[in-house]
């Protein structure tokens, strides 16, 4: 079933899913050292959820069943955390304090990341999935290194008004991250939330994301195929994914405008990485084969002109 305006998920169902598997990505990264990627409550995370074949891809018991599409998410995946993990060393460099994660999931920058003490990070999501990661974190004895203030609210929702809530302010420069999110939302609901940003953001402010790219209904139906096939190779290696989420159901066809474009109009000055050019940098051997989708993906950094 595709996705709906008024719909929910936890971690283990629809697009709620795709948290899990980044995490479980970044265990695997960790474990192998991957881009020099580090995360040490991934693993943890992605057990609490509780998909069996999830946290023992996480714990690196299936490294020799994987089938290639997962390793080279895993690669994909490796590259965009070193990505934006670079990105909010460098805005803490250029005396940024004041930090937002949209639909942070399972993200735990607030928790792993060198902060200083004057920084403040405000993470948003839906209301289940802060309560779980929050406690499980919690449990580990994990404390964020930055005044970390969640706030559960669904992105369909007023946010921007949740946020002031918190106690975010519209007077000092602000970096964002929107990582992994746009795809996610329909075209218009994606612009939506750049204006958004954009109303919250004092000059100087940054943000982090990708370019999404028009997803025609055969692409969808591309990537559906494509998805079973690999699911289907788990399956055929006696692995249980749980319930089965079909990623093209996630995703909206129709028209949209590449975020820097989008950023660019409204006074952003934009620079661009693709994925391949992060793949060469970070030393992962070029997307050629498994999914190239990584290897074309089109990171945007922005600075608010």
């Amino acid at each position: 079933m595709g996705r709906t305006d008024n719909d929910t998920w936890d971690l283990a169902s629809s697009v709620g899913v795709t948290a899990t598997v980044v995490a479980m990505q970044r265990a695997v990264a960790t474990r192998s050292g991957t881009a020099g990627v580090s995360d040490p409550y991934a693993e943890a995370l992605v057990s609490a959820v509780g998909v069996p074949t999830y946290t023992r891809h996480a714990r690196g018991e299936l490294a020799d069943d994987a089938p290639v599409d997962a390793v080279r998410m895993a690669d994909g995946i490796a590259a965009r955390t070193r990505w934006f993990d670079e990105f909010v060393t460098a805005a803490l460099a250029a005396g940024i304090r004041q930090f937002v994660i949209l639909a942070s999931g399972l993200d735990t920058r607030a928790y792993r990341l060198p902060w200083p003490a004057d920084a403040t990070v405000y993470e948003l999501d839906q209301a289940a999935v802060i309560e779980f990661k929050t406690r499980t974190l919690a449990d580990l004895g994990a404390m964020p290194g930055a005044e970390h203030r969640p706030i559960a609210v669904d992105l369909r929702e007023d946010w921007p008004a949740a946020l002031r809530a918190a106690g975010y302010t519209t007077d000092r420069p602000t970096a964002w991250l929107a990582e992994g999110l746009l795809i996610y939302l329909p075209p218009e609901a994606q612009d939506r939330l750049l204006d958004n940003i954009t109303e919250l953001s004092a000059p100087g402010s940054r943000i982090a994301t990708e370019n999404t790219p028009t997803v025609s209904v055969e692409d969808l139906q591309e990537m559906s195929e494509r998805m079973r096939a690999t699911q289907q190779q788990w399956q055929d290696n006696g692995m249980d994914l749980g319930d089965e989420v079909d990623v093209a159901e996630l995703f909206y066809a129709g028209d949209r405008t590449a975020a820097s474009t989008y950023l660019a109009g409204r006074g952003w000055v934009t620079v661009l990485r693709t994925g391949s050019q992060l793949f060469t940098d970070y030393g992962l051997p070029p997307s050629t084969e498994g999914l190239p989708s990584f290897g074309d993906a089109v990171y945007v950094s922005a600075t608010l002109g």
